[in-house]
């Protein structure tokens, strides 16, 4: 089986479903606890490629950080990749990579159309 990652978040029972289901088909993934071991800021550039977005789809704009921060009103990609490293609570989670490719898990099916 190919290198397989998921950044999770063991509080979130979004993420603890994607560690599940990689366990359930038998996949040794690399388990990132990303708000232990934050991202690199060149780090999450090479994901937001990955998964072909923006740096606002990526983040949790409903965490309490977010509004502290007033990035509803940032537009800079940078600064929104910057609150990122630096307030890693904000992305979105679970994210599974594998062969160059990621896929946020929500909804779980995303993770599953990656791994087939």
């Amino acid at each position: 089986m190919a290198n397989v990652t998921i950044w999770h978040n063991p509080r979130c029972g979004k993420s603890r479903d994607g560690v599940k289901l990689l366990e359930e088909k038998g996949i040794d993934a690399e388990v990132v606890k990303y708000l232990e071991t934050p991202p690199t800021k060149e780090e999450l550039v090479a994901l937001l490629k990955m998964l072909g977005i923006t740096a606002r789809e990526l983040m949790r704009t409903k965490e309490a950080v977010y509004k502290e921060l007033n990035l509803k009103e940032v537009t800079d990609e940078d600064q929104l990749i910057e609150a990122m490293v630096n307030n890693p609570k904000l992305i979105e989670r679970p994210i599974v990579i594998k062969n160059g490719k990621a896929a946020i898990g929500r909804p779980i099916e995303n993770i599953i159309e990656l791994l087939n």
